[in-house]
């Protein structure tokens, strides 16, 4: 398995302050996260979608490798929350 990241940028004070997340792959490079986008709804990204998302893609990702020791492959799967 290869090593990857993801980093976080932060600059200024909580709520005037603005960030940018990147991942090693480029999926996401200097993607804009901030206070308004994780508590006022606003465009951006936040620490915890991103969580979610890599919970989901790992759930998802296991459920696939137990239906494959059972001979089965899903023609598709979404992961989402309830």
């Amino acid at each position: 398995m290869t090593t990857t990241s993801g980093s976080a940028k932060w600059q200024g004070g909580i709520k005037d302050g603005k960030g940018a997340i990147s991942t090693k792959s480029g999926a996401l490079n200097d993607y804009p996260y901030g206070f308004a986008s994780r508590f006022e709804g606003k465009p951006g990204s936040n620490p915890e979608e991103l969580i979610g998302a890599a919970h989901a893609a790992c759930f998802t990702m296991a459920l696939s490798l137990i239906l494959g020791e059972a001979k089965l492959t899903a023609e598709q799967m979404e992961t989402k929350p309830t």
